[in-house]
């Protein structure tokens, strides 16, 4: 059997009576995984955070990490936890070096670690300047070494890559993979970027309004996608919307030059193009959307 970290039972969260953030939340995090908790804005990611972490109270007993309520282990569990759910609480008129060791005398945590975990998150040329100087993306990771102090099972992570630029979330990407492959730490991340869970994540929760849609594993989301969806550019796209709309229901016409459909899978493309060809159709481009991507929109509501 599977080694759970964290699990929640029915989880339920209302900030006031009638107002209801999270419904019957139940997800299994295994041992080992980095799993991605994703959803729109405003879907119930930040309230499971701050619930797991003890920010906010939970409204019963619905919590679990490491096989034990979290109710009866506050706070020394918070010993093998680390986090960034809030804004990182850096101190930007010290240097990188000086925030890490204020965290490790106030948590007790040997100075001897600092040099270590600030190789770890790629800081160690830039550990003597001040935060102040620090890009987002380094101040991130330095947050990041922050929670690492402790040497943590479990690292909660509420959004890490938010705002950052393209450079900044490929170096976020390439520190979670590496904490969890050679220091085996399981991480919770939640994010809104389908993109993003898909190159980093083992295991899956979509959350949307309070309601978990999906949970499992990344092979198991990515078959969710039975459909491919093409984009065809074509001369005269209407004429072809109306010869195909009875065939395909779900055509869509985007432009006169251009209309989608979903089709049953990508080995059928072939077939489609040679049909049109030959019905002598001016055909510019086929391109192949992504199935997962639009699965995803759908049931987000994000599309409406």
């Amino acid at each position: 059997m599977a080694e759970y970290i964290i699990e929640t039972e029915n989880l339920n969260f209302e900030y006031s009576k009638g107002r209801k953030v999270l419904n019957n939340i139940s997800i299994k995090v295994p041992k080992g995984s980095i799993y991605g908790f994703l959803g729109p804005n405003g879907a119930g990611k930040s309230t499971t955070m701050r619930l797991l972490t003890g920010i906010i109270p939970e409204q019963g007993n619905a919590i679990k990490l490491f096989n034990q309520a979290l109710i009866e282990q506050l706070p020394l569990v918070f010993n093998k936890i680390g986090s960034l759910v809030e804004s990182p609480a850096l101190y930007l008129h010290l240097s990188g070096l000086d925030n890490l060791r204020y965290i490790a005398k106030l948590r007790g945590i040997s100075e001897d670690k600092i040099k270590e975990t600030l190789e770890l998150v790629d800081l160690a040329k830039d550990g003597d300047r001040k935060a102040k100087q620090y890009s987002l993306g380094m101040k991130q990771r330095l947050a990041i070494a922050m929670a690492l102090l402790s040497e943590p099972e479990l690292l909660l992570l509420d959004e890490p890559v938010n705002g950052l630029d393209p450079n900044g979330i490929i170096e976020i990407r390439k520190l979670l993979v590496k904490l969890n492959k050679e220091r085996g730490v399981t991480i919770f991340v939640s994010s809104h970027l389908l993109s993003e869970i898909e190159k980093m994540c083992t295991h899956v929760g979509i959350i949307n309004k309070g309601t978990l849609q999906f949970e499992g594993t990344m092979a198991a989301l990515s078959e969710k996608s039975s459909f491919s969806k093409i984009q065809v550019t074509i001369d005269d796209a209407e004429q072809w919307y109306e010869k195909l709309k009875s065939e395909y229901p779900t055509i869509q016409l985007i432009s006169n030059h251009q209309f989608t459909l979903e089709i049953g899978s990508k080995t059928q493309i072939p077939g489609f193009i040679k049909n049109l060809t030959e019905q002598n159709a001016l055909l510019y481009e086929v391109k192949i959307l992504d199935g997962l991507e639009e699965w995803f929109l759908t049931i987000t509501d994000e599309k409406n």
